[in-house]
């Protein structure tokens, strides 16, 4: 911990303000309840380790004119200063990395009083309760992980699993009583939404009604081999002005819970006589794959998304070929674009780049 003297912890002029580590006023923050930095319009606080949490409230209170405001709390021996609020006026771009699962107590109740936010990058784990003002909030980056691995066997399923589904209903009465509801709903009028690949199933299981995004245009999420999809069809169902759809790699884990997004199970169990696939009725016009490696599931997937896209109009395709043998290399990556390039589309207008 380093002592800086409170007389010297202040100025008119600073605009922007970097503290790493352990860090601690000799005493109170001066003047009590004052301004320390009436200019600073960018504050970062990097595994800084206040003697108190109310030194933290205080310094972000100390900056009247605060534009944007980065938190970065690893996994490490200092204790946070965080305390699961953020209170400002003024911040218009907040960036929260708060890796620290002994510190539990700053997830019981996750506050933002944050009218003039318009970009928000949090990353962090599920919550038991959100209140947040994000009014004007137009593009929101989450990271929120769950406390436990979901290892719930009703969303386990194989490709050749053909039981019934009647048994596999998800109680939310089996999980705890964390809840990103609140969270949801109040971001359902941005423009812009990127999710990682554990915000999906986050959502999925701790959100327990899904709003309408009305105003979103730009979808985006990670997948992951061990993560599921399950929440996916919801989300393109509740955006129906929805443009753009992003996806970082398209292996995830097999679940009963996809729906007709993608080609986890057999067709005869996607959808029901007389529902329209949750694709079919989606009104975006470009798709973005990166971390394409050719296999088959992934081709699959890629010509379900063609094959009911009606509205698509540009398919970018990012193709990693890992082998250090350049011909090879160069034969795999032209028999990848070959066979994507060849793949039916249901939109005529479709066009089919790499990258």
């Amino acid at each position: 911990m380093y002592s800086i003297e409170t007389e010297f912890f202040t100025s008119n002029t600073l605009v922007d303000l970097t503290i790493c580590d352990g860090f601690y006023p000799d005493g109170r923050l001066p003047p009590a309840g004052g301004v320390f930095f009436p200019a600073l319009k960018r504050l970062s606080l990097f595994s800084v380790a206040f003697a108190d949490c109310a030194m933290y409230d205080d310094l972000v209170l100390g900056c009247p004119v605060l534009e944007e405001l980065f938190l970065h709390y690893p996994d490490d021996n200092n204790p946070p200063a965080w305390t699961g609020d953020v209170s400002s006026s003024s911040i218009e771009r907040l960036t929260i990395i708060h890796h620290y699962p002994d510190y539990r107590e700053a997830y019981e109740f996750v506050s933002f009083a944050t009218p003039s936010l318009l970009y928000l990058d949090y990353s962090g784990y599920v919550a038991d309760q959100y209140d947040v003002d994000f009014d004007s909030l137009v593009e929101a980056r989450l990271d929120i992980r769950p406390w436990e691995a979901f290892t719930d066997e009703h969303d386990d399923r194989s490709d050749n699993d053909d039981d019934d589904d009647s048994d596999c209903e998800y109680d939310a009465d089996s999980f705890s009583s964390w809840d990103v509801t609140g969270l949801v709903t109040r971001i359902s009028n941005i423009k812009t939404l990127h999710l990682s690949s554990d915000s999906l199933e986050v959502f999925h299981f701790y959100c327990k009604s899904m709003p309408v995004f009305h105003n979103l245009l730009t979808l985006s999420f990670e997948s992951d081999k061990e993560k599921g999809w399950q929440v996916v069809p919801l989300l393109l169902n509740s955006s129906p002005n929805l443009e753009t759809l992003v996806i970082k790699g398209l292996v995830h884990k097999v679940t009963n819970r996809c729906g007709d997004a993608c080609i986890c199970i057999p067709k005869k169990k996607k959808k029901e006589e007389g529902v329209p696939c949750c694709l079919s009725t989606c009104q975006v016009k470009m798709l973005t794959v990166s971390g394409y490696l050719g296999t088959c599931r992934e081709r699959k997937q890629i010509s379900h998304f063609l094959a009911n896209l009606k509205c698509l109009e540009t398919v970018k395709v990012g193709v990693e070929v890992d082998n250090q043998r350049e011909n090879h290399v160069h034969n795999r990556y032209m028999g990848i674009i070959n066979a994507l390039i060849k793949l039916p589309r249901v939109s005529p207008n479709c066009q089919i780049q790499f990258f």
